[in-house]
């Protein structure tokens, strides 16, 4: 058995926050000792294995401000890790000695967390550079940003091992941070299978205002604009010109998502979208829901009849696993991470970011239903081939042994050093 602290910053809901979760319930499996060190926590606001005990959460900077007048939200987050990083290096790591240290998101805390001495090893996981996550801004967001960016490609080569969730993650690491020759380790994402198994799904009455003889779709993502959630409405707005009465009459659109009171951005997005789909007339075809409880998505899972996953170029996807594990049919777009998990025509379909793609595929799901059990059972197949849980535990735990044969040839080497002294 060996001791793993995760340092994330925000342990919320999200898919980077499931992904961190998932590595931990991945070690714990193996017996491994896990626990969590962050910036925030909110008991009301986060997945549930973080609040009944499965893993200790302790919080450290939360009284440093997100953010000054609404702005700088990137250095204030990066200050908030280092101050984090040096707690954990003064106070915790020479009491607790890990053997892994694992962080991610923000890679600043790599070279602090690197003051505290001991055998431990350093594993950063890059959901993407978040240089590339920045909005355009002019020329003072440049001056802004241009420090940033070269401290956060500093710090990534400070890592031991950087982990990406994707092929194409990958190639985009390779194009942002060409000053690091070290090539990052591919370890696709899964998910806690174990709770989907022993959770029974709710009656659909339960969880939302829709009756089981709809046509359901769902959409499962942050109240964020860079997930493009306005797509979905659209295309139900053009799906309307499509189908017959009949067929419109039985469609419905469940829209749940993280939503976090304190994000300004939640709380704008989702008047956007309430207020879009007033505007195309859709209102009475759409179910909004925030921030849904694990039991609650589970169900919603289970009863609709397929996935509409709008974000384009999405570093991964967590949110199309579940679908497949569940013999869904997954509708996205054909970029980023969906295009390695999702088989156009086999598993789902891959289309472009419009209206008018969506709403044709969505269509022919609607007109087929035979179709939807077909590409459900695909979807399934293919999850526990290359996606399992139990996949994902093995190459962690792969990771993780070679490692810790570092850590011990290390120790052999500084052994043999004295032994000449």
């Amino acid at each position: 058995m060996v001791k793993i602290l995760f340092l994330h910053p925000d342990l919320g809901i999200g898919g980077a926050e499931r992904l961190v979760l998932d590595a931990a319930l991945a070690f714990k499996r193996k017996g491994h000792e896990v626990a969590f060190y962050t910036n925030h926590h909110d008991p009301t606001h986060c997945f549930a294995e973080t609040r009944n005990g499965t893993f200790p959460v302790t919080v450290v900077g939360d009284w440093i401000p997100r953010s000054i007048f609404g702005r700088f939200k990137a250095a204030c987050a990066y200050v908030r890790m280092v101050y984090a990083a040096v707690y954990l290096a003064w106070y915790v790591i020479p009491v607790e000695e890990p053997t892994i240290i694992f962080c991610d998101l923000i890679s600043l805390c790599i070279p602090f967390l690197k003051m505290a001495r001991g055998p431990f090893r350093v594993v950063f996981y890059c959901h993407h550079p978040d240089k590339l996550l920045t909005s355009e801004g002019g020329f003072l967001k440049k001056i802004y940003r241009a420090p940033l960016n070269w401290l956060e490609e500093l710090t990534t080569a400070c890592a031991d091992k950087v982990l990406v969730n994707s092929k194409y993650t990958a190639r985009v690491y390779q194009d942002a941070f060409q000053k690091i020759k070290d090539i990052p380790d591919i370890c696709y994402p899964s998910i806690n299978t174990e709770f989907f198994n022993t959770t029974v799904p709710k009656p659909l009455k339960e969880v939302v205002p829709v009756g089981l003889d709809k046509f359901i779709f769902l959409s499962i993502n942050r109240y964020e604009r860079k997930k493009n959630l306005q797509l979905a409405l659209r295309a139900l707005e053009h799906l309307k010109q499509i189908l017959s009465e009949s067929d419109w009459n039985r469609v419905h659109l469940i829209m749940a998502g993280g939503f976090d009171p304190i994000n300004l951005e939640n709380m704008e997005h989702y008047i956007e979208l309430t207020d879009l789909a007033a505007e195309l007339d859709i209102e009475d075809k759409v179910t909004f829901m925030k921030s849904p409880k694990d039991t609650e998505k589970v169900s919603l899972l289970y009863h609709c009849k397929a996935l509409v996953y709008t974000p384009s170029n999405e570093h991964f996807g967590i949110v199309p696993l579940e679908a497949m594990y569940y013999k869904k049919p997954v509708i996205a777009v054909n970029s980023g991470g969906p295009t390695e998990t999702i088989v156009n025509d086999v598993t789902g379909f891959l289309c472009e970011p419009n209206s008018e793609s969506f709403a044709r595929a969505m269509s022919k799901l609607i007109w087929a239903p035979e179709l939807v059990d077909k590409l459900g059972e695909a979807g399934r197949k293919r999850f526990e081939t290359k996606f399992s849980f139990d996949a994902f535990t093995e190459q962690l735990d792969g990771i993780l042994n070679r490692e810790r044969q570092i850590i011990s040839e290390a120790r052999a080497i500084e052994y043999e050093q004295r032994k000449k002294k």
